[in-house]
């Protein structure tokens, strides 16, 4: 049955105060556990440094961290519902094989997110971590190294977000080849270019270290190998 124009406005209207509400009700919810969500964000750094003392340079650092975390919370919680609102929204009025397309890349899409995340808490930060404490700790002089929990904890979720973010690259060569937009040769053909890209970008969005550039380049090297073999022939 289609809908008139004020109608699909009033469907809209519906599913977005849906997602502020459960926003709402996803804050309180971090705002409750945030401290736990802290203590799990600081884990990396907690077991490779025994006497780890995190610095509040403010009075207010705690109702901020407190603050910015339940908003963490409340995202990761409202995105997934978000997402399926979107869909339930587009896919009455899309053909057969627009839904096809479109429907694993709202299922892939999180799951590539989390992914390339864990990837980053369980692999990379630790490894991050004890290459900056032994380097501070070789110093000439001697030294207290009391990083801020403010600082630290901006670090290590930019982190995530990089990595989440990094692992949706197959995703968009995949979805790029189905429109048309992005023949599977040349992204063959354009594989040298591909990789001296990749090793830019990861020393862009990485810290200052050989070994975390890798960490981040091998794995976007293997996702966009594997996207090369869900890419359609060229007709």
């Amino acid at each position: 049955m289609k809908m008139t124009m004020m109608q699909h406005f009033s469907e809209l209207k519906r599913r977005i105060l849906w997602c502020l509400l459960i926003f709402v009700f996803a804050f309180c919810f971090g705002w409750v556990v945030s401290p736990y969500v802290e203590l799990f964000l600081t884990s990396p750094l907690l077991k490779i440094w025994d006497d780890t003392t995190l610095l509040y340079s403010g009075l207010s650092d705690g109702l901020m961290i407190q603050f910015s975390l339940a908003t963490l919370v409340a995202l990761l919680i409202v995105i997934p519902v978000g997402m399926w609102h979107i869909w339930a929204y587009i896919a009455p009025g899309l053909h057969k094989n627009e839904k096809q397309l479109l429907f694993p890349i709202f299922i892939i899409s999180p799951l590539l997110f989390i992914i390339g995340a864990g990837f980053a808490f369980y692999i990379l930060l630790p490894f991050i971590f004890k290459f900056f404490l032994e380097l501070n700790q070789s110093a000439n002089v001697p030294t207290i190294l009391m990083p801020t929990i403010t600082g630290y904890l901006a670090f290590a979720i930019g982190m995530l977000k990089v990595f989440g973010l990094a692992f949706q690259m197959p995703l968009i060569l995949v979805l790029l080849n189905r429109i048309g937009i992005l023949p599977k040769q040349i992204a063959i053909k354009s594989r040298r270019y591909v990789l001296v890209g990749i090793f830019i970008i990861a020393a862009v969005l990485t810290p200052p270290d050989v070994m975390s550039q890798i960490l981040l380049a091998i794995p976007m090297i293997l996702l966009f190998e594997c996207s090369l073999l869900f890419m359609k022939q060229d007709s």
